[in-house]
């Protein structure tokens, strides 16, 4: 097949680019769409098969499917064209929404209206909740490593990436031992993969080294803490969601937990990956420690540290894709992690509602059980809930309608 012109790359791209809102699910489909159905980019089987590789690697699978098509349709330069024209639109989104709310988001009637959004922000993590189970707890040792993984998470405070390694681990042991299909085209030389770590690498580390000789701690811990994110971001944003607001929250103090829930309904408003709440996190905590130019410097670096190693994961395991489809140790770890992922995401949607629904919460009292101060319970943010939950899961409303919706409703509720 002849490569399609640059133009016409960069106009499919940036359509998808912009149309990716919706979640991965959404956003897969309309890849599929455009890159398979449309035009003879891409066939099935091969489409099937980067995106079963990008569920292997850390990060968010939809950018990383873009720029495996990119990279497939003309090497490191078409994929650099696809993952940047997936993330890019969002981030501007972002970049905006965050500033806006850092200036004016404690203002009483937009803290009034976000508890609409904080509302629907409980649906729409349980919605993930459902549709991740669904396919992913099957057979008893998929219920298992779920219970286990919320039990460890809610209970016992254990780290998250512990979590996912655990899980992997009891996963590619259960896995039965095989070899690479037949036909499949030897791997790349060893130096095309050191070639690829050292570039990348470099570029991901770089502006670490940077913010440390100029002797800027708080970039520093910011930009480290969001590098080890995207090396344990499996299973999508929401499994990492709880480690990163306990992180930033509890252990930083960066930001409050009512904030962190705002940047999760904004970033649900945008186009791009959801991923993209870290940029909105560090933006917020940038502007609390040096106002405006260190919110814009605090976004950019851990929008940077998010998706640079997308990029790496990508361009080192790509070559090796039909290599890794055959290996069925893999795929056990991932199905492993997948099901740890849903006790994640039920941590973070109980997480999530308790402190919605409750205006006290006190995260510490036995282990790391939230305990709720009942007298503190919101009898507005219990309506606002349901009428959430009768509007995405009955009526099968988008996010966005909702949010607008329950933010109108809250105004509405406040002022009676």
């Amino acid at each position: 097949m002849i490569p399609p012109s640059w133009p016409e790359m960069t106009r499919v791209f940036g359509r998808i680019g912009l149309m990716s809102f919706g979640g991965p699910a959404a956003q897969i489909a309309v890849m599929h769409r455009e890159l398979v159905e449309h035009r003879p980019w891409l066939t099935e089987q091969t489409y099937l098969r980067a995106l079963s590789l990008c569920m292997l690697l850390p990060g968010p699978e939809a950018m990383q499917l873009a720029t495996y098509a990119g990279w497939r349709l003309r090497g490191v330069a078409g994929g650099l064209l696809g993952g940047l024209l997936f993330v890019v639109p969002g981030a501007l989104f972002i970049a905006v929404l965050a500033l806006l709310y850092a200036w004016y988001g404690q203002l009483p009637l937009v803290q009034t209206a976000f508890l609409g959004i904080k509302a629907a922000v409980i649906v729409v993590v349980f919605q993930a909740l459902l549709k991740v189970s669904s396919k992913a707890l099957q057979g008893g040792l998929g219920w298992t490593l779920a219970l286990a993984s919320f039990i460890a998470l809610f209970v016992l405070g254990l780290p998250f990436p512990l979590i996912i390694l655990t899980a992997g681990a009891i996963g590619m042991a259960a896995g039965l031992p095989g070899s690479a299909e037949p036909d499949s085209p030897p791997p790349p030389a060893g130096a095309h993969s050191l070639r690829t770590v050292l570039i990348w690498g470099t570029l991901w580390a770089a502006p670490l080294l940077a913010v440390a000789l100029l002797g800027h701690d708080f970039l520093l811990d910011l930009g480290l803490f969001f590098s080890k994110l995207a090396v344990v971001t499996f299973g999508g944003a929401y499994a990492v969601l709880a480690y990163m607001t306990q992180t930033v929250v509890q252990d930083f103090g960066w930001i409050d937990t009512d904030q962190m829930i705002d940047a999760l309904g904004l970033a649900e408003t945008t186009p791009g990956p959801l991923i993209l709440v870290t940029q909105f996190v560090a933006t917020l905590a940038g502007f609390a420690e040096t106002g405006p130019t260190g919110a814009i410097a605090a976004g950019l670096l851990a929008l940077w540290v998010t998706f640079t190693p997308c990029f790496l994961w990508i361009f080192l395991a790509g070559p090796y894709l039909e290599a890794l489809s055959a290996q069925p140790r893999i795929s056990g770890a991932l199905r492993a992690i997948t099901a740890a992922v849903v006790g994640v995401i039920a941590n973070l949607s109980v997480w999530f509602a308790l402190h919605v629904l409750f205006d006290r919460v006190d995260d510490s009292a036995i282990l790391s059980l939230p305990a709720p101060d009942l007298a503190s319970y919101n009898l507005t943010a219990a309506i606002l809930t349901v009428v959430a939950a009768l509007l995405m899961l009955k009526l099968r409303l988008g996010f966005v309608t909702t949010m607008a919706f329950l933010a109108l409703l809250a105004l509405v509720l406040g002022a009676i």
